[in-house]
Parts: C-alpha cells; sequence; structure tokens
C-alpha cells in the first residue's frame, strides 16, 4: 500500500469536500430550474427532476470560463500558501451555509457561499494581500447587477407575452403556456449546470495548482477532464434528488404563478444565466431566477408578491457573503493547527 502524504490526504479530502458541495448545490438549486413548470403543472416533479438533472449535466460540461474565474479570479493559485487547507476551510463554509439554508427553506445563493468562503479562507491565510481585489469585486458587481436585469427583464417579458396573446382564449393559452413551460425549464437547467458546476470546477483546480499537484505556466489555469466529469455528475446527481423544500418557496409562496408568467420568468431567467456565463462571470442562479418570478410578478399587480417573504430572501442573500467569509476565515484557522 503506497505511503500517503498528508498533501494528498487532504487533497483527496478537498475533492471528496468539492463534490459534496457540488452534488448539495444541484440538490439545493433543483428547485431553481424546476419550481415554476411544477408549480402549474406543466411538468410532474418526477419528470421535471430527470429533465433537470441531464440538462445540468450538459450544461456543466459546455463551458470552462466560469471555472477559470472563480479559481484564478479571487486569489492566485500560483501564489497562495497551504492553498489546499484554504480550499478545505472555503468548502467548509460552504456546505454548512448551505445546509442550514436548505432546512429551513430559505433560497439562499451557493454561489455566494462558496466564493465568500475562497475569500474568506484566503484572507484568514495571508491577509488582504491574498485577495485579487479587481477580480474579486468584478465578481461582485455580477453577483448584484445579474438579479437586477432578471427583475427588470421578467418585468418586461410578462408584458410582452401578455400583450401577444391578448386576444387567444385563456384555456388554449394556459396550454401552450405549459408546452413551451418544458422548454424554459430546460433551458434554465442547462444554464445552471453551465454556470453553478463550473464553480466547483474552479475551486477543485485551484487546490490541484495550489497544492503543487497540477503543474501549469503561471496566468495558465487549464481545468482536467477528470475535474469537468466528475463535477457535472455530481450536480447532475444532486439535481436528481431534488430540494422540495425549496420548491415549495420559490412554487407558490413569493407569487401565485400560471403557465404564462412561469414561462416569462423561466425565460427571462435562463437569458440572463446564459450571458453572464458567456462573459465567464459567475452568477448566483438563485438570486437570478427568483428576482426574475419577482419582476413578473410586480409587473401584473404589487400586490401579487408577497413582499414579507420577499424580503426575508433578500436578508439572506445579503448577509450570505460575509457569513460565509467569517466562517472560512475562522475554519482555516482551526484547520491550520490540525492539517
Amino acid at each position: 500500500m503506497p505511503d500517503l502524504s498528508p498533501e494528498v490526504i487532504i487533497l483527496v479530502l478537498v475533492v471528496i469536500m468539492a463534490l459534496a458541495f457540488d452534488f448539495i448545490n444541484g440538490f439545493h438549486d433543483t428547485a431553481n430550474a424546476i419550481a415554476t413548470s411544477v408549480s402549474t403543472r406543466a411538468l410532474s416533479p418526477k419528470t421535471a427532476i430527470i429533465i433537470a438533472s441531464l440538462c445540468n449535466l450538459i450544461g456543466a460540461l459546455s463551458y470552462t470560463g466560469v471555472a477559470k474565474t472563480i479559481g484564478g479570479g479571487i486569489t492566485d493559485p500560483f501564489k497562495l500558501e497551504n492553498g489546499l487547507v484554504v480550499v478545505l476551510a472555503a468548502l467548509t463554509s460552504a456546505i454548512l451555509w448551505n445546509l442550514i439554508t436548505w432546512w429551513f427553506g430559505i433560497p439562499s445563493s451557493s454561489s455566494h457561499a462558496i466564493i465568500g468562503g475562497v475569500a474568506g479562507a484566503a484572507f484568514g491565510a495571508a491577509g488582504s494581500g491574498a485577495i485579487n481585489w479587481s477580480g474579486f469585486i468584478s465578481i461582485i458587481q455580477a453577483l448584484i447587477v445579474s438579479p437586477l436585469v432578471a427583475f427588470a427583464i421578467g418585468f418586461v417579458v410578462i408584458k410582452l407575452v401578455s400583450w401577444l396573446v391578448r386576444n387567444s382564449a385563456y384555456h388554449k393559452t394556459n396550454r401552450g403556456f405549459r408546452s413551451l413551460q418544458v422548454v424554459s425549464a430546460s433551458w434554465q437547467a442547462f444554464s445552471h449546470g453551465a454556470n453553478d458546476a463550473q464553480k466547483t470546477m474552479g475551486v477543485i483546480t485551484l487546490a490541484l495548482i495550489s497544492g503543487g499537484f497540477l503543474i501549469q505556466e503561471p496566468g495558465e489555469f487549464v481545468i482536467p477532464l477528470w475535474v469537468k466529469l466528475s463535477a457535472a455528475i455530481a450536480m447532475a446527481l444532486g439535481t436528481a434528488f431534488g430540494g422540495w423544500r425549496i420548491i415549495k418557496t420559490l412554487g407558490g409562496k413569493i407569487m401565485k404563478i400560471k403557465p404564462i408568467s412561469g414561462f416569462s420568468a423561466d425565460l427571462s431567467s435562463a437569458l440572463i444565466i446564459t450571458i453572464f456565463t458567456a462573459l465567464k462571470l459567475p452568477v448566483s442562479t438563485t438570486h437570478v431566477i427568483t428576482s426574475a418570478i419577482l419582476g413578473v410578478g410586480a409587473s401584473q399587480k404589487l400586490n401579487a408578491v408577497k413582499w414579507g417573504l420577499a424580503g426575508r430572501i433578500l436578508v439572506t442573500w445579503v448577509i450570505t457573503l460575509p457569513i460565509t467569509g467569517l466562517l472560512a476565515a475562522a475554519c482555516y484557522v482551526v484547520f491550520d493547527v490540525f492539517l
């Protein structure tokens, strides 16, 4: 039996934790892609989960730009000391926060959790000098701008779609938009996999480079094939298990969703996520999708949206980054003593 060094053991633990985070991300965020289609009965829960799992898998294998941004945009893997422990602390923080918010049925952001975790752990390890502030700020800007744009697009799309079908019979319109929701939910699941699974790919590659297990030229950031495949599969498996607590929140507690509004919300959020993915920028799919739902609801009638619940969700969004950052920094301090 080969003699395993402490670094190899930590790397194995990091990979396991990263894939666990990816699985929980898929589990946690299943509702994002299918909540509206399940709520409007366009798809049965079982069919929706199968479609979401397959589309998440395909999306996860389609891009690598976001992975490079996550792995090299927050901190420099070529200069980061004790990088394996940094990544381990970041993942521990993100997983804990995801589980806490899942338990309470709050659609918090896995993206915020892992980004806050990486930044907090790097800061805990080497202070502010370990943070690539220009890259980190650009990521934060994308996280802030994307839901605002999604709200606006959702508002406009539902107005446009409603105008286009204004003379159609109500039952015919409902039937048509239930069919269209199959397409929009599939696109949304694809875009979710394309953006979210890459975050795990970036974190694993960050650990490999900083730990000296993947030799690349400074500035180069190539994702190994096994990392792509394992992250994509973990995301798809997590999606297959679903997150019914959050489906209940997104699928009905925020607003009453009809087929036309569900399609409009799906279309708006999938479009925004795809655009930001093409720009190699990570977004919170949870933020974008929820904001699109809010935009659709607000365009119809302000009191159609349960703003109290929306406010509680917003608070969770705001506090995720600082909480996971502080938690990750604390985890690093503890891990550094024992590892």
